[in-house]
């Protein structure tokens, strides 16, 4: 965690590639490959994906690999680099593996896990078709019972919960997570929806998505200040510490268009600068173009 959230001239921002789990990145070593290539570029983390089929139609045949089994050969193969989901869909699993597979890779790591999670989707698809509960209501209810579990299980001390989703009794996972109090906890969800930022208020950072921006498009610069703001005025028993604010997309190869881009973005409250792939690209899930963007390093801004 780095900056404190907040609308100051100029903050410090950090570099983080996202790849999905499907297509080529469904292979552990590939993964591997472009983590030990993103540590040696300087960027600063790797985030995949956690879907199981994503959209059916779409993804038909691709391969997809487990995204903590992924995060696992990263983490063998780097030192420094940050590494993450975005976002991990905590209402399809199941909170006592999860907080055991995060607190491993913590482990394993050395400290070096960022914990991301949201409602996940596609709901038709990563939900619907295993027979999952489908309806938003429910799966807020489960996101935000299991972040609790989560936290309590990363502590190390005894837990014991009667809720409406989850049932624990007298159980104490061991060992806790290396970070302390827990790793950090970011919260996906898609602006100008408020919920998932108010949910994102009571953690550690927000990871937004933008109804008026596709994935690998940089969001507007006004409604990072908007969404900033809004978060602001949720924090208010927790200004003092620090936040982060994840956008990202397809940066200019040019410095100073890259400048252009990315200082504004930061002047609004934004730390985080994600190098995310087109998604009506199929260079999203192929290791050639992808690769080719990691070892131009991150943007010179």
């Amino acid at each position: 965690m780095l900056c404190v959230l907040s609308r100051a001239h100029h903050v410090s921002v950090r570099f983080s590639v996202n790849i999905p789990n499907f297509g080529d990145f469904a292979d552990p070593a590939t993964v591997a490959k472009v983590a030990a290539a993103a540590e040696q570029a300087g960027w600063d983390a790797l985030f995949v994906w956690d879907h199981v089929v994503h959209d059916k139609d779409e993804r038909r045949g691709q391969p997809f690999g487990d995204p903590w089994m992924l995060l696992t050969a990263a983490a063998l193969a780097t030192s420094r680099l940050r590494l993450g989901t975005l976002v991990a869909a905590v209402a399809r699993r199941r909170p006592e593996q999860l907080a055991r597979q995060v607190a491993t890779l913590d482990s394993l790591s050395g400290g070096r896990v960022i914990f991301s999670a949201g409602l996940g989707g596609p709901i038709d698809g990563d939900f619907a078709s295993f027979g999952e509960p489908t309806d938003p209501v429910v799966l807020a209810e489960r996101l935000d019972e299991g972040l609790d579990l989560l936290q309590r299980y990363w502590s190390g001390e005894p837990v014991n919960h009667r809720g409406r989703h989850y049932y624990v009794d007298d159980v104490t996972l061991l060992p806790a997570s290396v970070q302390r109090p827990r790793p950090p906890v970011w919260i996906g969800g898609v602006w100008p929806h408020r919920r998932p930022m108010r949910r994102a208020a009571r953690w550690d950072g927000v990871v937004p998505l933008f109804k008026t921006a596709g994935h690998g498009h940089p969001p507007r610069v006004d409604e990072v200040r908007e969404l900033v703001g809004y978060v602001e005025r949720h924090r208010v028993d927790r200004r003092s510490d620090p936040f982060e604010v994840v956008v990202g997309g397809v940066s200019p190869g040019d410095p100073a268009a890259a400048r252009d881009l990315i200082g504004p973005l930061a002047e609004a409250g934004a730390t985080w600068w994600d190098e995310r792939l087109l998604q009506t690209t199929d260079d999203l899930h192929r290791l050639g173009p992808v690769l080719d963007r990691v070892e131009q390093g991150p943007p010179a801004w």
